[in-house]
């Protein structure tokens, strides 16, 4: 529908990652243009809007979708708003590029899944952008050839240096290790079965309330087991590795081997301070594929089965966090559309 066109993309959010999608799209992506911007804040995408050429701005997401010159939409909101604006999208047989989640949860992701099945195509491609990181891109390479025989565990750190104000236990699940729930089922082909959450003692810098560092263990239906690391607070910056561990051999991402400096009796390097700079790179190929995707007509990328999937393994994981016990992850069926070749 618009391969020989440019793409007009309404951005829907315009907060850290909305306007970052934004700046994107109009400096780095071939093949799209922002059409438009929309946040609650009229006075904020008023402001993202007078930094592009061409670009409209909106409060209301539906009105933008309306809008002349808009052929799809890339949703940067708050979880919370990103159902209303998937079916209005879909109202629209509008293209979608959702920011994880796709719903904070598994009975509204599973309402947008059961929408974008009535279509009867695909439509939505969910943020997932570790998939576009060249690092994890070889992993999974490596992993589908077999050259390691059958992966039998995975070993997860995920670490921030620190965290906002009001973030909670339950976010270091939904926020945090969705992407290791996504990551293990598609490097893997297998869903989450169960989770247990394991609290060691608290370490000195997290803040009150808040039990961090946390062990969370994740089984498949492959019979794989994985654990993840994960510590928000642990002051030195932001680190995320994985690391494979096959019937004939072990393979290992996110070891950030850049420039190493050996001087003044010591050596070493830079630690990224965030995941908008680990993951810059990825973020710009996530983006590149689905406007050149869309162009095609095509829909490619995780879908709202990967989005919804992982919806329901975070409650599972809120809940083992609640109980610490081991906790099922219950799965509706997967509708034909969501075949696995199309993971």
């Amino acid at each position: 529908m618009t391969r020989d066109r440019t793409l007009g993309v309404a951005v829907i959010g315009t907060g850290r990652m909305g306007s970052d999608h934004a700046r994107r799209i109009d400096e780095v992506v071939s093949g799209a243009r922002v059409a438009a911007v929309v946040d609650i804040d009229a006075d904020r995408a008023a402001a993202v809007a007078a930094r592009i050429d061409g670009c409209t701005s909106w409060t209301d997401p539906a009105a933008a979708m309306a809008a002349d010159g808009v052929d799809a939409v890339l949703i940067a909101s708050p979880g919370p708003a990103h159902e209303a604006a998937l079916l209005e999208a879909f109202a629209h047989d509008l293209p979608v590029l959702c920011e994880k989640p796709l719903t904070p949860d598994a009975a509204s992701a599973l309402r947008v899944l059961e929408a974008e099945t009535r279509l009867g195509h695909r439509r939505v491609q969910v943020g997932f952008m570790r998939r576009y990181d060249e690092e994890y891109a070889q992993l999974k390479s490596l992993l589908a050839r077999g050259d390691l025989g059958r992966t039998l565990m995975l070993h997860c750190v995920h670490r921030n240096a620190s965290t906002p104000p009001g973030f909670t236990g339950q976010m270091m699940i939904n926020d945090s290790v969705v992407h290791e729930i996504d990551v293990t089922r598609w490097l893997l082909e297998q869903e989450v079965t169960a989770v247990t959450v394991l609290r060691p003692a608290p370490s000195s810098a997290a803040p009150e309330g808040l039990s961090d560092p946390q062990l969370v263990l994740l089984e498949t239906s492959g019979g794989a087991v994985v654990d993840v690391e994960i510590f928000v607070n642990c002051g030195f910056g932001y680190q995320v590795r994985c690391e494979a561990v096959g019937e004939r051999g072990t393979a290992r991402v996110g070891d950030a081997h850049g420039l190493c400096v050996d001087a003044g009796g010591r050596w070493g390097g830079p630690i990224a301070a965030d995941f908008v700079e680990r993951f810059r790179d990825a973020y710009d190929r996530q983006v590149q594929a689905w406007v050149d995707a869309t162009r095609r007509g095509e829909v490619t990328g995780p879908s709202a089965w990967d989005g919804y999937a992982a919806a329901a393994a975070c409650e599972a994981g809120v809940r083992a966090q609640a109980t610490g016990a081991r906790t099922p992850v219950t799965l509706a069926e997967r509708p034909a559309l969501y075949a696995p070749e199309g993971r």
